[in-house]
């Protein structure tokens, strides 16, 4: 029996019935979504149909996902559990925002090696006063939706917490500490006498570095990655997304959504929480 789940309290029955022509088999409600239950493996262009036609996030979930029995889930931070991309917003403050916004992109949709590209960015922050991160945390930083009712589901079920950023632990671990999450890991800035030097503080944590802090934790933990949820937006995440049991792209650049497991487009992060329900 295969599953799939509609991520929307609400369906209106043209909806459901477009969902069964495509996908045959039996819905059942959630307080927060739908389940469908169907004998037959759901086409991957015939979900990517539905979701755009109907605006609906319709994720089928591996075959030997238990929802469960997740006992991590490993977050991104920028564009992912917050809305901005905290870089940009320092660039900004030095008179380089568009230089390092289309690093940032040019990085996010795989177009370029992310630790050259970290290294590139971080270049053009030297000599901005320390003072600024406080300044972009205070004034720039916002969950996007969903993020706290998300982190209120995982602590309902036991669900440890791990940030993990290809940027800078000054962000990351106020976040950290702000939300009560578990475990952390990212960047720090190299900084002299009150500035920034432009180059970044010990090893670089990018993709790679992010895959073996999820199985690290698992270890850590006594957990398999196989109970672990990976959400992320950009290219950078796709290592992460792919050692765990599932990857959820939020928002993804193309390049992430093409082998995410899971992709939430229209919902908010509320919607991730229902990878967590048992649907055995």
């Amino acid at each position: 029996m295969y599953r799939t789940l509609i991520h929307s309290a609400c369906l209106a029955d043209a909806q459901a019935e477009r969902i069964l022509a495509a996908i045959p088999g039996r819905l059942e409600p959630r307080d927060t979504h739908w389940l469908l239950r169907h004998d037959r493996p759901a086409e991957r262009d015939a979900i990517e149909a539905l979701r755009t036609s109907l605006r609906l996030d319709i994720n089928p979930l591996p075959p030997g996902f238990d929802g469960a029995a997740v006992g991590l889930l490993v977050t991104d931070m920028d564009s992912t559990l917050i809305a901005i991309e905290c870089i940009d917003e320092i660039a900004d403050r030095a008179g380089q925002r568009r230089a390092v916004a289309a690093i940032t992109e040019a990085a996010m949709n795989g177009e370029l090696d992310f630790a050259q590209a970290l290294q590139r960015r971080v270049a053009l922050l030297e000599g901005l006063p320390v003072s600024v991160l406080e300044a972009v945390y205070d004034e720039k930083v916002a969950l996007n939706p969903g993020a706290e009712a998300l982190v209120a589901a995982c602590r309902r079920r036991g669900v440890r917490i791990a940030l993990v950023s290809g940027g800078f632990d000054f962000f990351v671990d106020r976040l950290k500490d702000e939300l009560g999450l578990d475990f952390a890991l990212a960047n720090r800035l190299e900084a002299r006498d009150g500035r920034l030097t432009g180059r970044i503080e010990g090893p670089i944590c990018g993709g790679v570095e992010k895959a073996g802090f999820l199985l690290s934790l698992c270890g850590r933990l006594g957990l398999v990655p196989e109970t672990c949820i990976g959400l992320g937006d950009g290219a950078n995440d796709a290592k992460l997304l792919g050692v765990a049991g599932l990857g959820v792209g939020y928002r993804p650049k193309p390049v992430l959504r093409a082998i995410a497991d899971a992709v939430i487009e229209y919902a908010d992060l509320a919607a991730v929480a229902d990878f967590l329900e048992d649907t055995r």
